[in-house]
């Protein structure tokens, strides 16, 4: 039976290298590419000869509209939150968050809550781009989950990526089931135009060619997409890489801090996944 996804981030990158596997193993599924950049994400669409939409993850109004797009799909049996970014300094947007917690988090989640009912198909899936910088860099703070306070590129990223992991276990207690992973560390483009320590070492030549490549990123991401819960991945977990939960230990603080921040997220945003 085919099914539909949505890929958000897949313009470059991994998102576009999953957007490739996934045509490539799965012609008869229906699959939508979502990105930033119109030029880029209309040449892979014309490439795979699939449908695409273009929002900017720093403007809500445009997260809105993607998602009144999409409802038009009717049930959707895959969506990867994989937008996100790096940015070396702290911005408000328009919508009155910080660019980065924004970006990685904030727009993925209003997204996920505005597809609630299409999501809640007994084998459906939310797949959310984390990373092992929640892991080294979060310093997280419930009372400035934006980071806007000792802000900082590495400090910011880490806590938006753990913004993702805890996103997933909020989504698993509100019965849609949702996974979070890290792809690997790759050499792609979202760290490019970064002067932070981070996209320094990223940029790095001999570290670069050491780094995994976007197709790699792009399997992992593939795996949880078009995995069977219970078998490839355990709903609301975070995993380092296929079958390794990397927070396990953490289960019971992440729920209680997932609440405490989407709760509130929720009533900003005027979204309840209820």
């Amino acid at each position: 039976m085919s099914k539909t996804n949505v890929i958000t981030g897949a313009s470059d990158g991994l998102g576009a290298a999953a957007a490739r596997l996934l045509h490539a193993t799965r012609p008869e599924d229906r699959l939508v590419i979502v990105g930033r950049n119109p030029e880029k994400t209309r040449a892979v669409a014309r490439e795979l000869g699939v449908p695409f939409h273009t929002a900017d993850f720093a403007e809500l109004d445009q997260v809105r509209e993607l998602a009144t797009e999409l409802q038009k799909l009717g049930p959707i049996d895959g969506l990867a939150n994989n937008a996100g970014g790096l940015f070396d300094t702290a911005v408000r947007t328009i919508d009155g968050f910080e660019r980065t917690w924004q970006v990685n988090v904030v727009a993925p989640f209003l997204l996920t809550g505005l597809l609630k009912d299409q999501l809640r198909g007994p084998d459906s899936v939310v797949v959310n781009t984390s990373s092992i910088a929640a892991n080294l860099f979060s310093r997280f703070d419930p009372q400035d989950p934006n980071t806007f306070e000792k802000f900082s590129p590495a400090r910011a990223y880490g806590n938006a990526k753990l913004g993702d992991d805890l996103l997933s276990r909020y989504l698993h207690d509100h019965r849609i089931n949702s996974v979070a992973f890290h792809p690997g560390v790759l050499s792609t483009n979202f760290s490019k135009t970064s002067q932070s320590f981070m996209g320094t070492i990223y940029n790095f030549a001999p570290v670069a060619s050491r780094m995994g490549t976007p197709s790699q990123g792009g399997e992992r991401l593939v795996h949880f997409l078009t995995g069977v819960k219970g078998i490839h991945y355990q709903s609301g977990e975070f995993y380092l890489k296929p079958y390794q939960v990397g927070r396990g230990g953490k289960r019971d603080k992440d729920r209680e801090l997932a609440h405490e921040v989407f709760d509130q997220l929720g009533r900003e945003l005027d979204v309840s996944l209820d």
